[in-house]
């Protein structure tokens, strides 16, 4: 068992634990919403994607999510999980983003789907 990933107090009042696909989803979820110098003893942690929110909504901002969401992952959890694909979509102004990954244990493949404004 891990520590839940955002870090929670469960129903007892302690910290809440995770399972391992549960785990890594979480890892999957901090490097892709920790800004660049956010975390003190890890400045290049995380992937800037909240850097890109401002700019104009269109194809170019998806395949540069793409390329820097991927480089990301394959950074930070290189050891845990292998990216298999990872999808961006840009439709008005939301931008949906798909990570799909295997862990590096060899279980099924899991999927996260993440979607925001970008006006």
């Amino acid at each position: 068992m891990h520590i839940g990933l955002p870090f929670r107090v469960d129903g007892r009042g302690r910290t809440a634990r995770a399972d391992d696909d549960e785990y890594v989803r979480g890892l999957v979820e901090q490097v892709l919403f920790t800004a660049p110098g956010e975390r003190v003893n890890r400045p290049a942690f995380g992937s800037g994607v909240r850097q890109l929110v401002f700019e104009p909504a269109g194809g170019e901002l998806a395949d540069a999510l793409r390329v820097l969401l991927r480089g990301a992952l394959q950074q930070w959890l290189a050891d845990r999980i292998e990216v298999e694909a990872v999808d961006t979509e840009v439709a008005d102004s939301t931008l949906s983003i798909r990570v799909r990954y295997r862990t590096r244990a060899g279980a099924e493949a899991r999927t996260v789907l993440l979607t925001r404004d970008v006006v």
